[in-house]
Parts: C-alpha cells; structure tokens; sequence
C-alpha cells in the first residue's frame, strides 16, 4: 500500500502542497497538460526551485492576466471540474475538496452551501492548487495519507471581507477535530486551501507511521520565516508489513455506584457517535469498593463529544484521556453474494501475508433473526462461501476455516 506523510512543521497551504508532489517526480508537463482541460481563461504556472534556509524545494506560483481573476460559488466550480476531461478519481477528491470549503464558509456567513461565493478560493490560482494537487495524488496512486499535528500562525490578515483573525475563520472551521498547536508566528501558516486539502485527504494524525520511503519533496511558501524554512515536506512510501498506522485517543473512568443497566446504553451512544471500541473492565476501588473500568477507544476528532456522552450518560465525576499509537492490519470490506442476500465481508492480510475474510457480526446477527436459525450455524455456513483469494484483496478463506 502506497502512503505520504505530510510533515506541516511550517503549516500547509496549495501551494506548497502541489509545489512538494512536484519535487517528489510529478511530471510538471503532465500537471500542465491535465490542467489544460479546465475553463479557467489565461494564466500561467511558473515552477522553480528556491532555497529555505539552505533546503532546496519546488516553488509554484500562478500569475494571471489583468481580466481574469474571477469570484466563483462552488456550483460553477463544481460544473469546471466535471465538465473536464480530468478522470473520474480526480473529479470526486477535487469535488469535495471544493464542497468542504464551501460547508466552511456556508457556517460562517449562515448562508447554503450552494449561494457561497469564494472570493480567494474562487480565484484561477486556488483552483490550479486544488485541481492540481489531486492529480498529483492520483499519479502516485496513494492509498493513505497521514500527518503532523498542524501548527498555527497568529495576528491578522487583510482579504476580500476585510481584517481577519488568524487562523482565518474558514480555516479554524476546517480543522474541526485536527491536533494543532498555536505559535507566536505572526503570519498566516495554514490558509483555507491547505486546511481544506488537509482534512479531505488526511485521517490519521502523528508521528511517521511505519513505512519504507521512496520519495521526500519539500514544498516552498511565499514566506520568509525567521524561526523555520517556510516548507511543507512530503514523504512518500510504502506501508511496513501492509500494515497500517495511526494513533487514537483512549478515554478511561472508574465508575463504582452506577445502575449496571445504563451501561448498556451508554455503550450504545458511544458506538453511535463513533467510538472504535468500548470495553468494561471489573476494578477494585480505593476502600475496597468494587468498580467498572469504561475504556474508549476512539479517533481524535471525536473525543470531545465522546467525553460529554460520558459525562451525560454515567456517574463519572473525572476522565482520564491519553493519545496512543495503533498499528492494523490492512483492510477492506466486500459484498459477496449468499443464499441469504448480499453479505459484507472484512478481509485483512496478517504479518505472512496471509489473506483471510470474516463476515460481519451484524449482517450474520441479521440473518439468524430473519431465519430463525443460530448465529453460530450462520457463521459456518458462509465461512464455507468464502472462495479463494488472491493477493489482489479478493476473497479467500483462512486455512484453518471450516
């Protein structure tokens, strides 16, 4: 599995973004050519390499003709993008990267996402930065990408509605559930496009996971910065093993004097509010009281609304939350076709590189109920449905499979 890792130790913005795929080997004549194909009227793309403290990156910069800067809502540039000839993968992640920005800014001004006219988004060179950085995503064919907590510049900016707080507030609005951290950098380090580039690509945040790198490209802001060299830098390579990497929050409370019937529900509004897993562990308490331990496991972005569910659900006066790093198997989720309908099936690749499948607990819970007959009797009959797989992530069944 192909994975990047991006390195925001000076934030992210398009430009350095697309600028770091470019020095990792994305082909400038084919970013050109694809880019071409887009009604954007006159413009050209100046690539060079510049210095940031005695490190070499690609620096991109967009330079328009007098009548071409246009503000454009998000309709228009969804029709731009579909009306292309840019393929099907390209279109979808530039999409959303668009409908991201446009659900941003819609919160802001409580306007519909659909009447939301981006002023600077909206512009030729934002579009080339976002358009752009997707094709570079689907000509190394990532599979995942990862990245550093980001870091935050303050102060102010002047744009199109005036003087603004920074982070810029569709910014802020975009990060929603990002591990950040504020600096005393007074400059803008993650604008609207970097944050909406970051969070429609990214899902894990942390560390560099576990892989064999192939490629390293560094990107290069406007900026000078005093402190830093103002770079994105890009790590592209390969998963470890298959295996992936990502870090979680678990969130703990010792509960000694709750009804043992609301655990149950408790447990139910975690999962439905996105919690990976939830455990129940009997504890000896201080004075000798008898306890639970409610262990979450959770994403990041979702801890804050995990804990109040807690706070709400439970007797808990404290909790207790740390981050912690996961590695897992690679993945995927098939429809395979049964006597009893269509059935969903997780298969994984173990550390031999064994491939095997398992059907989902719930569809099997399903189909007992439906049929009248035992779970365990489910299990065994599609255990034995399961065909062969390949290494191509097809279905095969696990040797010691019945």
């Amino acid at each position: 599995m192909k994975i990047a890792y991006l390195d925001c130790f000076s934030g992210i913005s398009g430009d350095m973004f697309l600028g770091a795929l470019i020095d990792c080997g994305f082909p400038r004549k084919l970013l050109k050519k694809e880019l071409a194909g887009l009604s954007l009227g006159t413009y050209k793309i100046k690539i060079t390499s510049e210095q940031r403290m005695h490190i070499t990156g690609c620096r991109v910069e967009v330079s328009l003709s007098p009548n071409s800067h246009q503000h454009r809502n998000f309709t228009k540039i969804k029709k731009i993008i579909t009306g292309s000839h840019l393929n099907q993968r390209v279109k979808e992640l530039s999409i959303d990267i668009f409908q991201r920005l446009a659900n941003a800014e819609s919160k802001i001004h409580r306007k519909k996402a659909s009447e939301v006219c981006f002023h600077e988004v909206g512009a030729i060179d934002s579009i080339i930065d976002i358009v752009g950085t997707a094709i570079g995503i689907d000509y190394f064919k990532l599979d995942e990408v990862y990245s550093s907590p980001i870091h935050l510049g303050s102060g102010f900016t002047t744009c199109q509605h005036g003087v603004l707080p920074l982070p810029a507030p569709a910014t802020i609005e975009l990060l929603k559930g990002v591990p950040v951290s504020g600096t005393s950098i007074k400059t803008e380090l993650v604008t609207p496009t970097g944050a909406a580039l970051l969070t429609s690509l990214t899902k894990h945040y942390g560390p560099v996971p576990p892989m064999k790198i192939t490629k390293v490209g560094y990107g290069v802001g406007r900026k000078q910065l005093k402190d830093r060299p103002n770079m994105l830098r890009l790590v592209i390579g390969k998963c470890a093993n298959d295996q992936e990497a990502d870090q979680v929050v678990i969130i703990e409370a010792n509960i000694d004097d709750m009804i043992p019937e609301i655990y149950d529900y408790l447990m139910e509004r975690l999962f439905e509010k996105g919690a990976l897993d939830v455990s129940l562990s009997p504890i000896q308490m201080k004075k000798n009281r008898p306890g639970v331990l409610i262990r979450v496991i959770c994403h990041p972005r979702n801890k804050g609304e995990l804990i109040t569910i807690i706070f709400q659900e439970s007797t808990s006066a404290g909790i207790r939350y740390y981050q912690a790093n996961r590695i897992k198997l690679a993945r995927k989720t098939k429809e395979i076709t049964t006597p009893y309908g269509k059935l969903s099936v997780k298969i994984f690749k173990d550390a031999e590189g064994e491939y095997y499948a398992s059907p989902e607990y719930e569809h099997c819970k399903k189909i007992a109920k439906k049929h009248g007959i035992p779970l365990k009797r489910v299990y065994l009959e599609l255990t034995k449905l399961l065909p062969p797989l390949d290494t191509k992530f097809k279905l095969m069944k696990r040797k010691n499979s019945p």
